[in-house]
This record gives C-alpha cells, structure tokens and sequence, in this order.
C-alpha cells in the first residue's frame, strides 16, 4: 500500500503567546514538528510525508527537517483549505493520515493501529473515553442537556481514511461552501461511518503554555526524557 502522511503546521502561536508558530517551540529539547514528524519517519507503514506551514516557517522547518525525507506545501486560512491544499499535491495513494502537528506525542502503536482499522472500514480515528461529565450550555450558560458519557469520545489525530473518499467528501465539502474542522465530520458529511481505535490520553495537543511541561512530564514517565 501506498500511504500518505499530512502534518498540519500551518498554524500560530496565539494561545500559546508566543510570538512564533508554536510548533517550533521546544519540548524536551526537540521542537515540537521534529518529535511529531520523527514517528511518522519510524512508522513503517508511512510511505510519504508532507508537512503543510506557512510560507514564513518554510526555511526554518527545511532546516530542523532537513534530515528527514519530505516535502511541503503551505495552509490556507483554515484547517480544511490547508488539507486541500495537500490533497491537491497528492498523485495518487490508499490512505491519507491526517495528524495535527502540534500532537508530537503520538505513538507508532496508536498509528499502526488506526492505519489498519482504516484499512478495514475506509475512515477511522484516534479518540480517548471522555472522563469528565459534558454539559450542554445555551447562549446563556444555562444547562440544557447532560449526555450520557459513555457515550462520549474525544476525537484526536491521527485520523485516517481511504484517499479516494476523502477526496470525495472534501469536494463535496468545498462545492458547498461546508467547512469542518474535524476530518471525520467532512466523512459522515456523506453518509459514511468512521470508526474509533481507542488511543493514549498522552496524546495531547500543544496548545497553550502549561502543555509544554505536561508533555516533558509525560515523556519522563516513558522514559524517553532524563
């Protein structure tokens, strides 16, 4: 098979208040693209890697990337504009992995395992059992609904899905003006399911500035970090 890898790192340092894409912060000595893109490297199911930035970030990420065989093309003004633009890049292949970049803790377990469920039923996600009670709010804040959690998963990246349906609900997507911000959503926008490979709730996504330590922390307990 032919499978193809998509790291998002289009984004910024906004609610990380930091003056650059977060993604070139560091964590554990290693910037946050690099941890991220060192498993996909390691994952021998991954064919092919292309990391979506922006245009200013291009020299820096060639720089920190360089030892690793990529290629690159720049995001759009969304999530779903930049996964177009990869697509758009893309021959041909069975599976497209879509990952956030800022999620460097990603496992080649938890992407082995979500690459052969995509395999099986052609659309399949990371996600972790929600452990907190969810609320339904109104424009208010008043609760409106408490659903029930066993019910409930937190959806993560990698998600992975057959290349030709992808396109597919991506066209249909953009012909109607539709835009997601899950990649599942944009599957079950036409009518197909997608499944969940439970994964590790280390998996965090670097978001804000407390992430950074948490994610140091999590790989001491791995021991991947002294």
């Amino acid at each position: 098979m032919n499978n193809v890898a998509v790291i998002l790192a289009a984004g910024s340092g906004m609610r990380m208040k930091s003056e650059k894409n977060k993604l070139l912060l560091e964590v554990g000595g290693m910037t946050v693209i690099e941890r991220c893109v060192k498993t996909f490297a390691n994952t021998p199911q991954i064919n092919e890697i292309i990391v979506v930035c922006r245009e200013s970030d291009l020299d820096e990420f060639e720089v920190i990337l360089g030892a690793y065989d990529l290629s690159y093309c720049f995001g759009g003004k969304t999530r779903q504009e930049s996964v177009t633009n990869a697509v758009e890049v893309i021959d041909e292949c069975d599976l497209i992995i879509v990952h956030d970049g800022a999620r460097p803790l990603i496992t080649v377990k938890e992407i082995t395992e979500t690459i052969e469920a995509a395999k099986l039923h052609g659309a399949a996600a990371v996600g972790v059992p929600v452990k907190d009670t969810i609320k339904v709010v109104d424009r208010n804040m008043k609760i409106t609904e408490t659903p029930d959690r066993s019910k409930l998963i937190a959806i993560r990246t990698p998600q992975i899905f057959a290349f030709n349906l992808y396109k597919e609900a991506l066209s249909v997507a953009n012909r109607n003006a539709l835009d997601f911000t899950d990649d599942c959503a944009l599957i079950e926008n036409v009518g197909r399911d997608v499944y969940v490979v439970k994964g590790e709730y280390e998996n965090i996504k670097i978001t804000t500035p407390g992430d950074i330590p948490m994610a140091e922390a999590i790989l001491k307990m791995r021991g991947e970090l002294k």
